[in-house]
Formats: C-alpha cells, sequence, structure tokens
C-alpha cells in the first residue's frame, strides 16, 4: 500500500511539475489544444471574436436558371464524401446554383480558415490606395521598429504578401508545439509577430507561413489607427453589402484577430470577395480597391520552390492556377475552403466544409475547378 501512495504521489507532483513548465515557458495553449483535438469550422464558438460590422445590404440575385443545373453523380459524391457543408455558384453575377448540408444553411457562420489570407491581402491593397501604406515596397521596418536589425531590416510588404519571407516559423499542422499550433491556440499573437526572424534573403524563395499575414494585419492596425475587423468593415463588408455581420476570431477578448484564418461568415457572403475581384475590384459600380493592385494579386511572384524550380502558384496571397485552359485564382483554406474565381466564364464559387481531399489541396481545388466549369459551362 505505502508503494501504491509513493508512485501516486510521485505522479501528482510529476503532473504539478510539467503544469508548472508549460505555464512558465508560454505554453499553456497546449491544454486548449489537447481540449478541442481539431481544428473546425465551427471554432469561432470557442474563441473570442471581433464583430465585423454590415452595412446596407445588397441582395445577390438568382439566375433563371437558379438549381436547375444538375452536378454529375460522381462530383455530387465527391462533395457530401468531403463533409461539404455549402456549395455556391454564381456566373453572370447571379446565383445559379446552391445547396447545403448537414444542418447548415445560407446564414450559418463557417471558419474561413487560409482564405482570410486573400482577405487580408485586399485590406493591404485598400490602405496603399488611401497613402496609409507607401507600396507594397515599403520596408516592413518602418510600420514595426523591432524590424530594423539583422535581414528583418530587408523585408518589404510584397514579401509578406508573396510567401517570400522565410521567417523562423515552424508551419506545422500536426505538432501540438509547433508555432501554428500556438497560433492558433494561443493568447499573445502580437508577442509572436515582434519577436518572428527573417533566417534567409527574402523575396527568393516560396516560403508558406500563416505568420506572414499576422505581420500584414499589425502593418494595417498601424497605418490605418483601426483593428483589422474595423478596417474591414468599414472598406470591405459595408460597400460589399454583405447581409450577415461576420465574425472575426482573435487571441483573446479585445486581443489580436487570427489574420491568417478565422474571418467567420457564409457561403454568399464569401461570394462577393470572389465578385470583388472577378470585376477588378469594383462591386455594385464602386471601385473598393484599385484595378493595378487586383492585376498584381493574381499574378504569380517570380519566385522559386525548395528544389529551385520556378514557383508560379501564388501571388498577393491568391493561389493560381490554369485548369481547362482557364486561368482561374481562389483564396483556399485547409479544410477545403474556396472561393475560387474563373475569369474566362464569368464564374465564381465557394465551397465550405468539414474535411478537405484526402490527397491535398492541390488535387481538391483542380478537380473542383474542373467540375464548376463542365457543369456551369452552358449556363446562362
Amino acid at each position: 500500500m505505502r508503494i501504491i501512495k509513493k508512485i501516486l504521489l510521485w505522479l501528482v507532483a510529476l503532473i504539478v511539475v510539467l503544469n508548472l513548465v508549460l505555464v512558465m515557458t508560454g505554453n499553456s495553449y497546449v491544454y486548449y489544444a489537447l481540449y478541442y483535438r481539431y481544428a473546425g469550422i465551427d471554432d469561432y464558438k470557442h474563441f473570442e471574436n471581433r464583430r465585423v460590422q454590415a452595412g446596407t445590404f445588397i441582395p445577390i440575385p438568382d439566375a433563371v436558371s437558379y438549381n436547375k443545373t444538375k452536378l454529375s453523380e460522381e462530383f455530387r459524391n465527391y462533395l457530401v464524401k468531403t463533409q461539404t457543408t455549402a456549395f455556391l455558384v454564381l456566373k453572370n453575377d447571379s446565383v445559379c446554383y446552391e445547396e447545403y448540408w448537414d444542418g447548415y444553411g445560407a446564414d450559418s457562420y463557417s471558419n474561413s480558415f487560409s482564405a482570410a489570407k486573400s482577405i487580408v491581402s485586399l485590406l493591404v491593397g485598400i490602405a496603399i490606395d488611401e497613402g496609409k501604406i507607401k507600396s507594397t515596397d515599403e520596408k516592413v521596418s518602418d510600420f514595426i521598429p523591432e524590424y530594423t536589425k539583422g535581414l528583418n531590416a530587408q523585408l518589404t510588404i510584397k514579401h509578406l504578401l508573396t510567401m517570400s519571407a522565410a521567417f523562423d516559423y515552424d508551419e506545422s499542422y500536426a505538432s501540438l508545439f509547433s508555432m501554428t499550433t500556438k497560433a492558433y491556440y494561443g493568447r499573445n499573437l502580437k508577442h509572436l509577430l515582434l519577436h518572428l526572424r527573417v533566417m534567409e534573403t527574402p523575396g527568393k524563395k516560396f516560403n508558406y507561413q500563416s505568420c506572414n499575414q499576422l505581420v500584414l494585419a499589425y502593418i494595417i492596425e498601424k497605418a490605418t489607427g483601426k483593428t483589422l475587423s474595423e478596417y474591414a468593415s468599414k472598406k470591405l463588408w459595408k460597400p460589399l453589402g454583405a447581409k450577415n455581420t461576420a465574425l472575426w476570431s482573435v487571441d483573446r477578448k479585445n486581443g489580436m484577430e487570427k489574420a491568417y484564418c478565422c474571418f467567420n461568415s457564409n457561403a454568399r457572403d464569401f461570394s462577393r470577395f470572389g465578385t470583388l475581384m472577378l470585376h477588378g475590384g469594383k462591386f455594385n459600380g464602386k471601385q473598393l480597391v484599385s484595378e493595378d493592385y487586383v492585376k498584381c494579386s493574381v499574378e504569380p511572384a517570380p519566385l522559386v520552390d525548395d528544389e529551385g524550380q520556378k514557383s508560379d502558384c501564388y501571388g498577393y496571397s491568391w493561389w493560381l492556377d490554369t485548369v481547362e485552359g482557364e486561368k482561374v485564382f481562389y483564396a483556399q483554406g485547409i479544410l477545403g475552403q474556396f472561393i475560387f474565381v474563373i475569369p474566362g466564364k464569368n464564374i465564381v464559387a465557394v465551397r465550405l466544409g468539414k474535411k478537405r481531399e484526402p490527397k491535398g489541396e492541390v488535387a481538391a481545388s483542380f478537380y473542383m475547378i474542373s467540375s464548376i466549369i463542365h457543369a456551369f459551362n452552358t449556363q446562362p
């Protein structure tokens, strides 16, 4: 009996020490990560959120062919198998297809995950148009004094937009102790971004790192004097005529937006970003972001990949591809959140869901874009 008591006491002591270590090293976020286990589209319910206020509602019209197109059995089975919650297609600025699953509807909130990176890019463009940021070539150190030393001093806004900053940041989604996990579940994003270090000459290699958008968000705050959500509401969400107020998850109450993800809205309102891009930064007759910035956003950045091969998949935080002979650009989130823009077909499509393609995002995006083009190619 005494041996059992000693073992229990040692176990209790070990647990206490481990907890103290986690707290003292700033890793208490591990508790949240273990409790919630996996990131999901309803995580806004677990996080603090800042409201992105909507303004006067501008309805998106239904097409005369609304929901008359029948998806192929293979494509619809794919949508169901990957736990799609919303699938929406606009052609010629009208909704021609709309379907929801698993209890989600037209007004249901869903996490955007990394599709939010494209939204942040739009806000950078608007801040440049307003003269609050000089250009994409402006140094990050102009806004963040902590970036005046070492290779950080070479960093520009363009490097952040094009994922070529080369930070000491671990973009791992499976590790409990990666910086990505800490950013998602942690409670001090500002501390994280102020202590990032550039490890290689920036602007050379494509290196996808979510922390880039945190730095961009902080620059937007410093340049505009507004939180990211306030600026998004005034410059995008209200002018886009969104139906519902969006929620942008923050690291803590009155804290900083998780700018690399976590813009929560619905399929119809998400599609407004695609329509804005489709029309060169114009929505409902008003130029919200300059046509020049939009054009640069969807041109491949002159970078190389890890093998030294030309990388042409990314612009200013928009993914780029050519499918069925059509140039396409899109916003993308890790669980298969997509805002597709197919300019040659005048199509914008949104897919939201709980599960990504097992073969990865590239396979998912190519298959979905191809299926959308075939299904809606002849729609009026």
